[in-house]
């Protein structure tokens, strides 16, 4: 059971920050003041002798403290803490009970090897979907092609994907574009079919991806040794997709089931106008 446990229950130490930024129990609350009113990610610091957690300092510490006032003498030292080796899933309860945004992390020494986050939990949540989507598809196209395939996780350059869906949709987009800008986003399912790197899953990710000047993504890819006559790619060539640039935003309001809802709508309307 244990060995069960320790392969599907993902970790504290995979998706925790190793590099955190902390601050030391000598500094003033002015200087940390500042650093915050600085910094568009922290709202805290832990507070470390060397790499020893000795508290942590959010803003609400700081607002009846002198700014001349060292950070040790109004830090937080009750502290919740997490194990590298904690389970996400008992982590996120301590998050979510406690209120706070940020565990630090520590280890048996009680020295800070990291820190896990609301934000990391959730992308540990959506990364766990993702690998049961891809098996689906590479059985799909093994029991289709009569063909084994490889499965594997790499960084793929957007410049070298090809789309196989001509259109993503404004509002979902910019959905994207705000999990990508928070560390949120699920890896591309891409399908590698003798050299050529088709996109089967991400056409608004890696769109967002595009707009935020990001140039490559993670990605599952499911390994093809030699180009077959795949549908998904019969489409991009149909549509005369060859690069990201090729993807057309449409307005929400020309989403399928928008204009199927205001038509029904319209002529419901015409109806009642009628009688």
């Amino acid at each position: 059971m244990e060995v069960v446990s320790e392969r599907t229950k993902p970790k504290v130490k995979d998706y925790m920050t190793r590099d955190v930024a902390t601050v030391s129990p000598d500094e003033t609350v002015g200087e940390v003041s500042a650093r915050i009113a600085e910094s568009d990610e922290h709202s805290g610091f832990p507070v470390c002798e060397r790499r020893r957690v000795e508290g942590f300092i959010s803003a609400r510490d700081l607002l009846l403290a002198d700014d001349d006032d060292p950070i040790f003498t109004v830090m937080a030292t009750d502290l919740l803490v997490a194990h590298p080796d904690m389970k996400v899933t008992d982590a996120a309860r301590v998050i979510l009970r406690s209120g706070i945004q940020k565990l630090p992390v520590v280890d048996d020494a009680g020295n800070l090897v990291g820190i896990i986050s609301n934000a990391d939990v959730i992308r540990s949540q959506i990364e766990r979907a993702t690998p049961e989507k891809v098996g689906k598809l590479k059985r799909t196209l093994e029991q289709i092609h009569e063909i084994e395939l490889t499965e594997e996780r790499r960084t793929v350059a957007l410049a070298d994907l090809t789309p196989t869906q001509g259109r993503v949709y404004a509002d979902e987009l910019e959905g994207r574009r705000y999990e990508l800008e928070r560390g949120l986003a699920e890896p591309l399912v891409v399908i590698d079919n003798g050299g050529t790197l088709l996109l089967a899953d991400g056409h608004h990710r890696v769109l967002a991806a595009d707009r935020l000047d990001i140039d490559e993504m993670d990605a599952y890819v499911i390994v093809i040794d030699h180009e077959i006559d795949l549908g998904m790619a019969r489409t991009a060539e149909k549509e005369d997709l060859e690069r990201i640039d090729d993807i057309d935003v449409v307005d929400y309001a020309r989403h399928p089931l928008v204009q199927t809802t205001k038509r029904l709508q319209s002529d419901g309307s015409g109806t009642d106008d009628g009688q």
